[in-house]
């Protein structure tokens, strides 16, 4: 195993990885050629692939360039898990997230770690003038920006994506977070509004499918929605006084019709609606409020943001850990 002069550098490039034997390789090879004032260091977080991504990133430690850290997860806790503990693992002074697709070209991440650094900024998103994701993916991130848009406390319209770079000040204060249901977006804005964007490229994938199916952004979403806001609760609430003021409305005309001694008949099928709407709101509200409790048991009861199997780096031999995230 070559022997990597181990320094702080000034630039980490955490890559969460899920099934990515195809594209790894190719991807660390363009890192290694980069040319990075102060160094650069890459840290792999393996987060329960099935295929052959856990033996090639150990071939790629073995003959790495540059300082390398992989992270192999117990099994698959989600992308913002990985990334947590890449954030955990990584020393750089900035931290650049990368897709595991080669969507995101290295190139791009300096540019990104470049403008933060000029601009003394936090944080520092990629916007793409034209994204290379299929429609389904476009459409949930366009759907999880405008929910976000109300949900947390950014700029109106301001684009959030996971191509991003942020200081290692802030990685530390959000890695700090141990809830088993983080959303990197909503601690991130938490903790600094010194946030700003620049356009990127967006490439096409060199292989594999997006492993982001509509159950993982529904996910996505709710950890947006209901660990960072308190809008779904103030909607519910909203909803069942609009619901008790239209029924206090009926009753009074009821009661006019009854003192006028006409109306019309009201029958079963105008029964059976009324209930059907006024059950089906209050299981809504039952429904967000039950969702809210089990995230406060689950975290109550410590359930593990991710569970740490192996640890590999350049200089070093592989160590288990078996640590909680």
């Amino acid at each position: 195993m070559t022997r990597i002069a181990m320094s702080a550098p000034a630039l980490s490039f955490v890559i969460p990885l899920y099934n990515s034997a195809a594209t790894i390789g190719s991807l660390v090879k363009e890192i290694e050629s980069l040319s990075v004032e102060g160094g650069h260091e890459i840290v792999l977080v393996n987060d329960g692939s099935a295929d052959r991504t856990g033996e090639i990133c150990r071939s790629l430690v073995r003959d790495a360039r540059l300082p390398i850290t992989y992270i192999e997860h117990a099994r698959n806790f989600g992308e913002h898990n990985a990334v947590l503990t890449g954030w955990r693992h990584a020393r750089g002074a900035y931290v650049v997230n990368l897709d595991d697709d080669s969507q995101n070209p290295p190139a791009e991440a300096v540019r990104l770690w470049q403008h933060a650094v000029r601009e003394q900024l936090d944080v520092v998103f990629g916007h793409y003038d034209v994204k290379q994701h299929s429609l389904f993916r476009n459409f949930g991130s366009w759907l999880t920006n405008r929910m976000t848009d109300w949900a947390l406390d950014k700029p109106p319209g301001f684009y959030l994506s996971s191509f991003r770079c942020v200081s290692g000040f802030i990685t530390q204060q959000v890695a700090a977070y141990t809830g088993p249901y983080p959303y990197l977006d909503g601690l991130l804005l938490q903790v600094t509004q010194r946030i700003g964007s620049i356009k990127v490229r967006h490439d096409k994938r060199t292989a594999g499918e997006s492993g982001y199916t509509f159950r993982r952004l529904l996910r996505l979403w709710l950890s947006a929605w209901l660990n960072f806001s308190l809008v779904p609760l103030r909607a519910a609430t909203f909803l069942g006084l609009v619901t008790a003021a239209g029924g206090l409305v009926g009753f009074v005309f009821v009661v006019w019709l009854w003192s006028q001694n006409r109306g019309p008949a009201y029958g079963w099928g105008w029964v059976t609606s009324a209930v059907m709407l006024f059950s089906g709101a209050q299981l809504v509200m039952l429904g967000l409020i039950g969702e809210y409790l089990g995230r406060m048991f689950l975290t109550v009861n410590q359930r593990p943001q991710a569970v740490v199997r192996e640890v590999v780096s350049t200089g070093s031999e592989p160590f288990s850990t078996g640590i909680n995230s």
